[in-house]
């Protein structure tokens, strides 16, 4: 089966397609390669794709044999060397907020995982109509309304660098000036607050849950509710 270049959130992957260049999904998700020669395969939602055509296809040996990526690793292969991301301090609230969208634009949706020690709250929330950026950063605002606690210390992981640039590393915001000033505001009111990378679909449980539901919110079509999940 032949390979297609395509959009996936921030990044440009290969993504396997058939001999029209239509991708190829298995139950709504889509075999990826970051690098032509990393025998890590990875599965990325149908949504959140966008086959680049004027690339043109690729033959099936462009990219190594597959190998399995790891999975189900917590907290593993943050930002783009693969190691963990820094040990949050004790007390420290986890948070893991993904966003998905079909078409960018088009419907969009959130995914947010919580983790307060023993307590675990889900989020799948229908934004409407939007793009992938949006759904990125309304991700980790509604994230951050959610933490009445400001005085705790918030981990916020998240696979969109869009997102960290605009909102941590002094990137200008170009677009979504609106929601990036808010979302700014908001984040600067928590004494403890930290943004850390971690590349999507690379195994790690709570991120590939949020992205989930994410996914769930753009189907369903839902304004969903926070869901409780005691003794997590």
């Amino acid at each position: 089966m032949p390979w297609i270049r395509a959009k996936f959130k921030d990044a440009e992957v290969l993504a396997r397609c058939d001999d029209q260049g239509r991708l190829l999904s298995d139950g709504g998700r889509v075999e990826i390669r970051y690098r032509a020669q990393d025998k890590r395969a990875y599965r990325a939602g149908l949504e959140n794709l966008k086959p680049i055509h004027s690339s043109g296809l690729l033959p099936d040996d462009a990219c190594a044999p597959a190998e399995t990526a790891p999975s189900r690793v917590i907290g593993s292969a943050s930002g783009k060397t693969g190691m963990s991301p820094p040990k949050a301090p004790d007390g420290a609230i986890i948070v893991y907020a993904d966003g998905a969208c079909s078409g960018n634009p088009g419907p969009a949706g959130v995914g947010i995982v919580s983790i307060d020690g023993m307590l675990r709250r889900e989020l799948s929330h229908y934004l409407g109509q939007g793009t992938n950026n949006i759904a990125e950063l309304m991700a980790i605002k509604l994230a951050a309304e959610s933490i009445a606690a400001r005085d705790r210390p918030l981990r916020i992981h998240t696979d969109s660098q869009y997102a960290i640039g605009v909102l941590s590393k002094g990137w200008k915001a170009k677009a979504n000036t609106e929601i990036v000033t808010s979302t700014r505001k908001l984040l600067s009111g928590f004494s403890d607050l930290a943004l850390h990378y971690v590349r999507g679909h690379s195994g790690i449980e709570l991120n590939e849950r949020a992205d989930v539901l994410a996914v769930e919110a753009v189907t369903s079509r839902r304004a969903g509710q926070w869901v409780e999940i005691k003794g997590a």
